[in-house]
């Protein structure tokens, strides 16, 4: 099981970045440090600090939004990184968003996102493989013909000779999007794989490595842990239950809620539509308890050590390949990383 450090900078009132707690992470072998953007932080500055101040570890957007810049910028900005880098370290993940920040925030249209992502996919892999940049797609057309071009486009290709091998991953909660993760990209960042991800995601995922002539064996499915170190179980869920409920209640519209939708998916539709109902009629209070405590239970290590240690052997066989590991405690960085061995992996590489 390979380990990412999840950055939720994005949620911050100011930029905060811990560096020397990404530095640590590093030296215990973890494979990635993962940042994220909504409508503030933006997710690729702050990789571009990294940086310069790590040496091995993976630079990792989980995601950034494909609404907020073309196809071209998302590759120029991925391979510019990568390059100042040293190269074999960007992990380029993309997602849709939602129509409140898509329409809202940058002024784009919903549209169909996921012929906007199957486009968008083709273009950065043109780029980054340095190919003369034309796209046929009714999203993304290139060169530009439309409505106030001089028709004078050209098909141009990067002038910086990028790494071609920055892989693209693609972040997805419903069927549509999770089966194109599986056709057109390097990896899957799923939405709510718990311990059933498996199942709930079969399907879309075989029908797209069927259309791509099957499973590659380097594919990889990141998940997301967080880890609490307390004796106080019962605290620690309750704890995470306020942000929970903003997300299942509010983050979105009453027809289109990703995260409401996830909470569906993964066995737990009732309260989903419950928080929902709470929180809309401005009950918030309410909603929070209204979220489960085994919805986060069943995908978040938390309890005594003994306890996250007895737990840990659910997590090996859940279909993942890696898990972005979130934890307010350094120490819960530390036990993961004796668990699934990648302290030892790292003393054998230096």
């Amino acid at each position: 099981m390979q380990l990412g450090l999840g950055l939720d900078l994005y949620r911050g009132a100011a930029v905060e970045l811990p560096v020397e707690l990404v530095r640590r992470v590093e030296s215990l072998g973890y494979h990635s440090v993962w940042t994220a953007e909504a409508y503030g932080t933006d997710a690729f500055s702050p990789l571009a600090y990294l940086a310069a101040v790590t040496r091995r570890i993976k630079l990792g957007t989980a995601v950034v939004q494909i609404a907020a810049r073309t196809p071209a910028a998302t590759a120029m900005q991925a391979m510019t990184i990568d390059a100042l880098a040293g190269g074999d370290r960007v992990i380029l993940g993309l997602g849709v968003s939602g129509p409140q920040i898509v329409e809202g925030w940058y002024g784009q249209p919903w549209g169909v996102p996921n012929q906007r992502l199957r486009e968008y996919v083709a273009i950065v892999r043109k780029v980054l493989a340095r190919q003369p940049l034309t796209n046929d797609g009714p999203e993304y057309p290139l060169p530009y013909t439309g409505p106030g071009s001089l028709g004078q486009g050209k098909a141009l290709r990067s002038i910086l000779h990028p790494n071609p091998r920055i892989p693209v991953w693609l972040a997805a909660g419903g069927p549509a999007n999770a089966a194109l993760a599986a056709e057109v990209a390097d990896g899957f960042l799923p939405m709510g794989w718990g311990p059933q991800g498996d199942d709930v995601y079969a399907e879309p995922l075989g029908r797209g490595f069927a259309r791509r002539g099957g499973r590659p064996t380097s594919y990889e499915v990141f998940g997301g842990v967080t880890v609490a170190i307390t004796d106080d179980v019962s605290g620690a869920l309750a704890a995470m239950k306020p942000l929970t409920a903003m997300y299942v209640g509010g983050m979105g519209s009453a027809t289109h809620n990703y995260h409401r939708e996830a909470m569906a998916r993964r066995g737990f539709p009732d309260a989903a539509a419950r928080i929902h109902e709470l929180w809309m009629a401005g009950r918030k209070d309410e909603a929070v308890k209204a979220v489960p405590d085994e919805y986060h239970d069943e995908v978040c290590l938390v309890g005594s050590e003994q306890r996250i240690r007895r737990r840990w052997p659910t997590w090996t066989c859940r279909g993942l390949t890696g898990l972005i590991v979130r934890s307010e405690d350094p120490g819960g960085y530390e036990l993961l990383a004796e668990l699934a061995g990648t302290r030892d992996r790292a003393s054998e590489a230096t």
